[in-house]
């Protein structure tokens, strides 16, 4: 099984972003694509919709940072809107900008979660629930790469998609190694269930 993993870089005055740290840090694999984003929405929704039509993996997971939590966040919906008075890291200031004007409002993240969340607290890794990824770029990139495995699927792919939130790291959320175990158990609960939500 193939998994796409992305991250993004550092943006809004943060210096480290762990999704970036934690993409790095998993270990080099033909069975695991690694990328890491650019924090500006039209160029992270090209790379990685652009990956996906090239490369056809058989999931996608994709991360990045949520600077006031101190748990996993597991996302449920990504919504297309683009809406963000801050701009991205390119000074691109959304504001209630459609993703895809031909796209539907949002959609459900096709990732294992439920197993995915008793994973992670089996494994004593704090864990949340959030409803929807924002409207910011992480947002962006779930909604777009959704999307982009649901055009495969008419060619037998489409399989599991989302987003997952991670904590900063140490001061306030946790320590490096436990976001790159929190990652390893989500790829882990992927490949036992490569079609179950």
């Amino acid at each position: 099984m193939r998994i796409l993993v992305t991250g993004f870089e550092p943006f809004g005055g943060n210096t480290i972003n762990p999704s970036m740290s934690v993409v790095n840090a998993l270990p080099a694999s033909a069975n695991v694509l690694k990328c890491i984003l650019p924090v500006v929405y039209a160029d992270a929704g090209t790379i990685i919709r652009d990956l996906i039509r090239l490369e056809q993996p058989d999931a996608v997971l994709s991360l990045g940072l949520c600077g006031r939590s101190a748990a996993i966040l597991l996302e449920r919906i990504a919504v297309n809107v683009n809406d963000d008075a801050c701009g991205d890291n390119a000074g691109d200031c959304a504001s209630n900008r459609p993703i895809d004007p031909q796209g539907p409002v949002g959609y459900h993240s096709t990732l294992p979660l439920m197993a995915t969340h008793a994973a992670l607290l089996d494994n004593g890794i704090p864990v949340a629930w959030s409803n929807h990824a924002g409207t910011y770029v992480c947002n962006h990139v779930f909604y777009t790469a959704r999307r982009a495995m649901e055009h495969l699927a008419g060619a037998g792919g489409g399989g599991p998609c989302g987003f997952v939130h991670l904590p900063p790291i140490d001061a306030g959320g946790l320590p490096l190694a436990t976001l790159i175990e929190a990652v390893e158990t989500c790829l882990d609960v992927i490949r036992r269930n490569p079609r179950t939500k």
